[in-house]
């Protein structure tokens, strides 16, 4: 039966991937990924033999109609991303959305996705939360920063090493030097490492030490320092 499958794949750690991922990928007529130089070693540990296809935000827009007409006359697509859930701050929305118009079945499988283990080793209030995934990096940031300063529920940000010290930074001329914040970073490789602290502690921590790897910040929300 066609349909797509949103599979999602280790973050970082090669063991952290279902059964049902790499039978699912093993049964695909072909793979979506958003970098297929990256998505072929893990294709190549699991021994995953089945063709591979860009599909990243550069050209999602020019072959969307292609692999929904694909689908329709009975072709079974998984679709990946770099790391964790696909459509999750990476492709995968608009596919989504065109299956779904076109009546093509979706399957989302469970898995890795970097922000749930970010919020859990935060310490932070989980009962609600809001993710706003990576800031623009001009036009429309100090507006989003804004907004983001004013939210009473623990927020989830998404920022590369280039620009973590700048946004600890702008986060502190928001929402003060003390709110509370975790930054976690290479979760779940061999240098995994979780800061919490205030915003000027978590500060001062990565500037002593130069932020490398892909980073989740778990920002607590304006109500919350009352509520300790």
């Amino acid at each position: 039966m066609s349909k797509l499958v949103l599979v999602p794949t280790p973050i970082g750690n090669l063991a952290d991937i279902t059964y049902r991922a790499v039978e699912t990928l093993k049964a695909a007529d072909f793979i979506l990924a958003e970098d297929t130089r990256t998505s072929s070693k893990l294709m190549k540990h699991y021994g995953i033999d089945r063709p591979l296809r860009p599909f990243h935000q550069h050209n999602e827009h020019k072959v969307l109609g292609r692999i929904l007409d694909e689908i329709a006359q009975g072709a079974v697509v998984a679709q990946i991303s770099d790391a964790g859930s696909p459509g999750i701050s990476d492709p995968g929305f608009l596919l989504v959305r065109g299956a779904i118009e076109r009546g093509i079945p979706v399957e989302s499988l469970p898995g890795p996705t970097a922000f749930v283990p970010a919020l859990v080793l935060s310490g932070l209030a989980l009962d609600r939360f809001m993710y706003e995934g990576f800031l623009p990096h001009k036009k429309g940031r100090q507006t989003r920063l804004e907004k983001i300063a004013a939210l009473e529920v623990t927020t989830v940000l998404y920022e590369s090493p280039y620009r973590m010290v700048r946004l600890l930074e702008q986060l502190i001329e928001h929402c003060g030097e003390n709110r509370r914040v975790s930054v976690s970073r290479e979760l779940t490789k061999m240098f995994e490492e979780t800061a919490r602290g205030t915003l000027t502690e978590v500060l001062q921590h990565f500037k002593e030490r130069p932020p490398k790897g892909e980073f989740v910040v778990v920002l607590e929300g304006a109500s919350q320092k009352s509520k300790r």
